[in-house]
């Protein structure tokens, strides 16, 4: 099986090699990008669901763009979609926590068995394709049920069906939760909710076994029907370390909202289940969702020179912290909304 990676500044050639033995489910398939002879646009595949491209050094920036079109399973070739090529989504340099792999976005497709590439200008060293399965694993939601404070119900992970045998083992901690970035996860809007466990799963997979990193990088996923889902492994109370906001991980928690919300507006259930696991997570530790805090930055990738500190709402944004969209400007305008609810529910202002 091979596949081809059409360019318009240059051309690569997927080199066939054998496919990973793949588990029934689910897995990643990851095919080399080198350059070569042009080969077809359209290749057949084995299915998968959500492709990603990524590349040797997570530190090398990507200077150019890349496009994927698929075809759906049993379906017809449909039109080039962009992967979102930033690298900020990753662990802080120097944690425990390796760097792995740099990778665009990945994007969710929907069950498919063929794919095409395309770039324009010149892409990192050891560049590859990564197609994902997420595999059949069942999900079960967890009921909203009464707690002390105002916490949501959440799918747990074995509620949308991780499989911890991917993961590291152990878990990594930083200090008290001070702040919430809000992320989208840069995947489609159109997803049956019903779906979001195998979104999730293989956001997971592409996280870990094309990223390289311990675990997948958000703290909680909240799809589009409200739902929220646990995301790092380590307990949903504990200040499980993440991989979310480049420099900023240590002392924060990320909230993905699943979807691309660039100029799409978020649905209120998914505002709402946001502003919900906001108010909870930050009440645990006592910060005031309409707040404030400094935090300091570990990374000179950041917006902020490593080392310095800088003053973020306790609820911000992905970009307020790094040179990037996320989490979609539609999103990221409701975040005051986001800020007023999530302190509302802290009983700490009327609306």
């Amino acid at each position: 099986m091979r596949l081809s990676l059409l360019a318009a500044a240059g051309s690569l050639l997927l080199l066939p090699q054998p496919a990973f033995a793949q588990p029934a489910d689910g897995g990643v398939r990851t095919f080399p990008l080198t350059a070569g002879q042009r080969g077809p646009a359209e290749r057949d595949t084995a299915p998968f669901s959500l492709v990603g491209v990524s590349w040797d050094d997570p530190g090398a920036v990507f200077e150019g763009s890349v496009q994927v079109k698929v075809r759906p399973v049993g379906g017809v070739w449909g039109d080039w979609h962009p992967l979102e090529v930033e690298a900020d989504d990753r662990p802080d340099p120097g944690g425990a926590e390796r760097a792995g792999r740099g990778a665009t976005a990945p994007l969710w497709v929907g069950p498919s068995d063929g794919v095409a590439v395309r770039f324009t200008g010149t892409p990192p060293r050891g560049l590859r394709a990564e197609l994902v399965d997420p595999g059949r694993a069942s999900a079960r939601s967890l009921p909203a049920t009464a707690h002390e404070g105002p916490r949501p119900g959440i799918v747990t992970r074995s509620g949308w069906g991780a499989d911890e045998s991917l993961r590291e083992s152990g878990f990594g901690y930083t200090g008290p939760v001070r702040a919430v970035f809000v992320h989208h996860t840069d995947t489609a809007n159109d997803y049956a909710c019903s779906d979001a466990p195998k979104v999730i799963r293989a956001i997971y997979q592409y996280h870990v076994k094309s990223s390289g990193w311990r675990d997948i990088g958000y703290n909680f996923l909240v799809d589009r029907c409200g739902t929220v889902y646990e995301g790092r492994a380590g307990g949903v109370a504990e200040p499980v370390l993440g991989a979310h906001t480049l420099g900023f991980n240590t002392d924060t928690a990320g909230v993905a909202a699943l979807g691309r919300y660039s100029s799409d507006t978020a649905p209120q259930a998914q505002v709402d289940g946001i502003a919900k696991v906001a108010a909870w997570k930050l009440g645990l530790t006592g910060r005031d969702a309409d707040g404030s805090v400094t935090l300091t930055s570990a990374s000179d990738g950041s917006k902020f020179k490593k080392g310095t500190s800088a003053t973020f709402r306790t609820v911000s944004g992905h970009r307020d912290a790094f040179n990037t969209e996320c989490p979609g400007n539609a999103l990221y305008q409701r975040l005051p909304a986001i800020r007023s609810w999530s302190a509302h529910l802290q009983g700490r202002q009327g609306l």
